[in-house]
């Protein structure tokens, strides 16, 4: 991923949005040099995988630290923000925290949201990450988090649902939709495309619209990027997507799954969903749910023209420490455990994708860990001339009204016209609120 580093260093000079602030005046504890014994609370979201390779290395990190007892706080992405935000506001954050790159801009815009890891130098080795990456977690001058991975998302499909249907993965938009109108006759779909959290279905009507225009949807310093056909052009793929039977429509996958997420979803796991639009380090979760092997990257679908722009990347996940926390030693020591430590890299090898600390990214490497869905991923996404998501893109607000938009268009409560013009005025109007 080394290349891709420079495409985000943009984001630590990102200065908007007002933090969620309790009012209250936060106490702040001094580091002493010293690990005392202590519990730390530690708190982060992901799949059964990602969870299980991170209870092991706190086994790992207790053998070694036996005074310091790690107090597990974990589950599912949807609604985590939420819950963060208002343990966040209450005082009442976990000590160490994953969290989403987003967060930053919407929690600490002035870098006083999280506790500032550059006065923990002396137990947190920050030598063995780039300047790009440090520059991701800084606010206002301050080290608010260290990135744990850079990731993107990418196509992963069912290989036993393609091979009986006879039809190959897709490279182009073209063979895509080829292949939803192939597959949908047999009773299956290449792809899963959600309009819940993970909004996959704008995701990729964006990064359609992104190779076609060389435009980005919302900018780094919070603008519209986009014109308001372009936000069109984007309906238009997606409702395309759907006629073509590339994507369930929103009525189908609600009648059929509710609210599940996709890996849990009878569809996905039988194999009448032939594939999923995911970030590299949060894919294991549905490769779990298949016999081994089965689940496989794709390429990186490009215009027929053979442009292949526009495909995003992002820090993956992030750790920080609360500004309240009353052991920043003993937090430091922890989250550098799980950042760098040869052992427990080895523990969770790509379940958060792959690890932006050199000192890791070596260890895995040297066990031949490398591998995998995650890597594959990431080897292809080099090929490309990738953009940095925004994190503005990233706000929940800002999904909400997206998702809206699509839902509208698959149900026909709105053609395509409407649906863009009232997603274009409204994210407008919010940017602007959120910019001042």
């Amino acid at each position: 991923m080394k290349k891709l580093f420079v495409y985000l260093a943009a984001i630590g000079c990102i200065t908007a949005l007002s933090a969620c602030g309790s009012g209250k005046t936060a106490k702040f504890t001094p580091p002493d040099g010293k690990l005392d014994k202590c519990s730390l609370r530690f708190s982060w979201w992901g799949g059964d995988d990602r969870h299980e390779a991170t209870l092991a290395a706190l086994k790992l990190w207790e053998q070694k630290h036996p005074d310091i007892t790690i107090i597990p706080e974990y589950g599912g992405w949807d609604g985590w923000t939420e819950k963060v935000s208002s343990q966040i506001s209450g005082g009442t954050a976990p000590d160490v925290m994953q969290v989403n790159y987003d967060w930053l801009v919407s929690l600490s815009p002035e870098g006083d949201g999280f506790y500032d890891l550059g006065l923990l130098a002396d137990r947190l080795d920050l030598s063995v990450f780039d300047d790009e990456v440090l520059s991701f977690g800084r606010m206002n001058g301050k080290l608010n988090a260290v990135t744990v991975s850079v990731s993107g998302r990418g196509l992963f499909y069912n290989s036993e649902t393609f091979r009986k249907c006879g039809v190959s993965y897709p490279e182009t938009w073209s063979e895509l939709l080829a292949a939803g109108e192939k597959m949908s006759a047999q009773g299956c779909c290449p792809l899963d495309l959600d309009i819940q959290s993970g909004s996959t279905a704008w995701y990729l009507a964006v990064v359609y619209v992104q190779q076609q225009t060389g435009r980005q949807f919302v900018t780094m310093d919070g603008e519209l990027g986009f014109t308001e056909d372009d936000v069109r052009a984007a309906l238009d793929f997606y409702r395309e997507l759907e006629d073509c039977g590339v994507t369930r429509t929103v009525r189908e996958r609600a009648n059929e799954d509710g609210n599940a997420a996709l890996y849990q979803s009878p569809s996905f796991i039988d194999g009448r969903v032939g594939g999923v639009l995911e970030w590299g380090s949060s894919v294991g979760k549905y490769d779990m749910v298949l016999p081994e092997g089965t689940l496989t990257a794709g390429a990186f679908l490009r215009c027929d023209n053979g442009e292949s722009g526009g495909w995003m990347i992002k820090p993956s996940v992030l750790y920080a420490i609360s500004k309240d926390t009353e052991y920043p030693d003993e937090a430091a020591a922890f989250m550098d455990f799980m950042l760098s430590d040869p052992e427990c890299a080895a523990l969770l090898g790509t379940t958060r994708g792959i690890p932006a600390s050199q000192r890791a990214e070596k260890a895995l490497e040297t066990g031949g860990l490398l591998g995998g869905l995650a890597n594959d991923s990431d080897e292809l996404l080099e090929e490309l001339d990738t953009v940095t998501i925004s994190p503005y893109m990233e706000l929940p607000a800002v999904k909400e009204l997206c998702n809206s938009a699509i839902e509208k268009v698959s149900y026909g409560k709105a053609d395509t016209a409407q649906a863009a013009k009232e997603l274009y005025t409204s994210a407008e109007e919010y940017l602007r609120k959120v910019r001042k």
